[in-house]
């Protein structure tokens, strides 16, 4: 469908049964990725971020489960595809990088032959051309004398310079989607600015859509032109990032956004989030953050469906108020 967003999640529910209790990893998310946009799913730890994004990719292991929802790409329903047809769009025309690179790289083999192979697996091409498509992803996340770090072995390379090596092999077969899990997380400030400046230029110039997982706002806000953030599986606001970062509305987005040192005064203390995320093990009807929440009343334990206060944006909440006129 031509005319069908690069990606479209409806309602996914992926549940984890263990002996405890159900774990719902996922609960009821929905949203959209447009071609050339990025998207920053925002959270802290547990939040069910990276789950998400292995739903999208059909990686969630037993006891996990995907137990409702749809997962469109580019018209096509994922869940109802067989492994081997999902097994081709993987890599080629859905990437992820993964925050641990070691995921990525398979440390016995040299870097020329992980990435070649990442070629040759999708494409006709011949060894020489895959091998130049290497050399060019190398340098375009800034790994110096491409052609003698190809021949090199993973454990001859930084922590740092492992993750730039499994982001150049997602960026290799130029994938209409790149999901990517916090992969800037062990690289300082330079190398993250210039990924940061490739994946952009990337959405840019192949109309790429990406989704960037991470818990750093500040990241989130120089990149990403929607954001959604999650809490206890659940999205629990969706909007422009610009309106979101200077305007939230759930208190959740209020308190991460307070909880940025460069949000408060010199000499204050930081503000911070009272408590600590729920269990996620049949958590229940109502909102999962109503004990951390400083406006939270007994209407707050009953089911609480998205709204949408003014247009582009949806909150989880029946206490919506701007932070500014909080």
């Amino acid at each position: 469908m031509a005319d069908a967003p690069t990606l479209r999640v409806e309602n996914l529910k992926t549940y984890f049964f263990t002996r405890a209790g159900v774990v719902k990893a996922v609960d009821d998310v929905s949203f959209t990725v447009e071609r050339g946009r990025i998207l920053g799913l925002v959270g802290e730890s547990g939040s069910g971020k990276t789950v998400t994004g292995f739903s999208i990719l059909g990686l969630v292991d037993p006891p996990g489960r995907i137990v409702g929802g749809r997962i469109l790409f580019k018209g096509v329903d994922l869940l109802g595809l067989p492994p081997e047809a999902m097994r081709s769009y993987r890599g080629a025309r859905i990437a992820m990088i993964f925050q641990d690179p070691m995921m990525t790289l398979n440390p016995v083999l040299r870097i020329e032959t992980q990435m070649i192979e990442a070629v040759l697996a999708h494409e006709a091409v011949d060894r020489e051309t895959a091998r130049q498509r290497a050399r060019d992803a190398l340098g375009q996340v800034g790994i110096p004398s491409p052609d003698e770090r190809l021949r090199a072995y993973p454990h001859q390379f930084s922590g740092g310079m492992r993750q730039r090596v499994a982001i150049a092999i997602a960026l290799i077969n130029r994938p209409d989607l790149i999901i990517a899990d916090e992969p800037t997380t062990a690289l300082d400030v330079t190398i993250q600015g210039q990924i940061l400046y490739e994946v952009q230029k990337l959405c840019r110039e192949r109309d790429t859509a990406l989704i960037w997982i991470t818990h750093d706002l500040a990241v989130v806000a120089g990149l990403a032109d929607t954001v959604c953030v999650m809490y206890a599986g659940k999205i629990v606001e969706r909007g422009p990032v610009d309106a979101v970062l200077t305007r939230p509305l759930h208190p959740y987005t209020i308190g991460l956004i307070g909880s940025v040192p460069s949000r408060n005064r010199r000499g204050k203390p930081l503000q911070q989030i009272p408590g600590m995320a729920p269990s996620l093990i049949d958590l229940g009807p109502g909102c999962a953050f109503r004990n951390r929440c400083p406006r939270a009343d007994a209407a707050c334990g009953g089911e609480i469906a998205p709204i949408a206060p003014e247009e582009g944006r949806e909150v989880r909440c029946i206490h919506t108020t701007p932070a500014d006129a909080a």
